[in-house]
């Protein structure tokens, strides 16, 4: 049996039966064939060693910064002002190489940053931010917990007063991204004024991360466990308008907005491999794209991301418009999630034995997916709050 493993997909560009690319701006088919360019060249042919091997690419860091990749939807501070649709195609052009590096820039820009830019002094932004969009500062985002993973709520982390008018921060935190790399971190922790944001800068004594080793999924990205025993703090590592756990929440819905675009991007390449695959791949005499079932398996695949495309889209035009509400981002997470673990696991199949090397990128696309299902809200919570918004009743409120 001959193996056919083309190197680079035969469809050079997205099928687009729908013609989507008609609804976007010159001003974002700019930026995104930018985008697409920088994967090409510095992230597909890297991904599969990097997942391979478990390696976070350090060297990228700068390269994603000065294309204007980290906090590419903030203004001022360095960052690029790019809107929210630029912002949306980005990350699908990045997950399209891997998923580890749309969440290595959704951790730094979506939530680190946005924390900064949105809830922190004008000192805070000034140390902070511009050296984090160049990538020289890497960030973290310290919510989860070990017992408070969907219910935030739970959490146990305090930040107590300390005589010196400073805090004090006692407790832990789980599968935080970026933490082992980060120089400083967004920790949320309960006050007695509630749940308040504090900056900590990693070298602070007490502050641990730990790499959560061996992973089946998300291999080139970096999650953690962070322990903070007795983390000192001075008064103005408290980020000033951060109040209460929807101040934190509000982050999350940012970087769930990217996930919505980027599984679309993991989606597309998993369907351009296959598609590339069964037009060379040849049995009983002809190639199989020929064969019906494949055919049915290629537009049932090309039909769920269009469709997700378009929902992304229709999403990131209110999020520019200030219309987008939470629900609309739990529904564009919920369904282009859960579609594109199925579209990759049936480009999957269409490869036959060979979709299970790390030569084609099915698979991994599947096992990242698998990660980007669960983080930012399972499917089994966003079910809950579109369930909801459709019925009035909070299903999910059982304290």
């Amino acid at each position: 049996m001959t193996s056919t493993t083309p190197s680079a997909p035969l469809q050079q560009h997205p099928i687009d039966l729908l013609a989507l690319e008609d609804e976007l701006t010159d001003r974002e088919r700019e930026w995104r064939d930018g985008v697409r360019d920088l994967v090409t060249r510095a992230i597909r042919p890297n991904a599969a060693r990097w997942f391979a091997d478990a390696v976070f690419p350090d060297e990228l860091v700068p390269e994603l910064g000065r294309a204007g990749l980290l906090g590419a939807h903030l203004s001022g501070y360095g960052c690029a002002g790019r809107s929210a649709v630029e912002y949306g195609l980005a990350a699908m052009e990045l997950e399209a190489g891997d998923s580890g590096i749309r969440t290595l820039v959704s951790v730094q820009g979506s939530l680190a940053m946005t924390a900064i830019h949105r809830y922190g002094s004008e000192a805070q932004k000034e140390r902070w931010l511009p050296a984090m969009a160049t990538g020289e500062v890497l960030g973290c985002f310290g919510l989860t917990e070990p017992e408070a993973g969907s219910d935030p709520a739970g959490m146990r982390t305090t930040a107590t007063p300390t005589p010196d008018a400073g805090w004090s921060i006692t407790g832990s935190k789980r599968w935080i991204g970026l933490a082992s790399k980060a120089e400083v971190a967004v920790i949320w922790a309960r006050t007695e004024d509630g749940v308040r944001g504090f900056l900590v800068p990693t070298a602070t004594p007490g502050f641990t991360a730990t790499p959560i080793e061996p992973k089946l999924s998300m291999r080139a990205s970096v999650q953690c466990d962070i322990v903070l025993d007795d983390v000192r703090l001075p008064p103005d590592a408290l980020l000033p308008e951060a109040r209460g756990l929807g101040a934190a929440l509000r982050c999350l819905n940012e970087a769930r907005y990217g996930i919505v675009w980027g599984a679309m991007g993991a989606a597309r390449d998993a369907l351009e491999v296959a598609l590339a695959y069964a037009q060379q791949r040849e049995q009983f005499g002809s190639p199989i794209a020929a064969f019906q079932l494949t055919q049915q398996k290629l537009v049932d695949m090309e039909l769920e991301i269009e469709k997700g495309v378009l929902l992304a889209l229709h999403l990131g035009r209110r999020k520019d418009a200030g219309r987008l509400t939470p629900e609309q981002v739990s529904f564009g997470k919920l369904n282009n999630v859960r579609e594109a673990i199925e579209v990759c696991r049936q480009a999957r199949t269409i490869l036959g034995g060979n979709g299970v090397t790390t030569e084609l990128s099915p698979l991994r696309h599947a096992l990242n997916l698998e990660s980007v299902r669960t983080y930012e809200g399972t499917d089994e919570v966003h079910t809950l709050v579109l369930g909801a918004a459709m019925t009035g009743i909070p299903a999910f409120r059982i304290r």
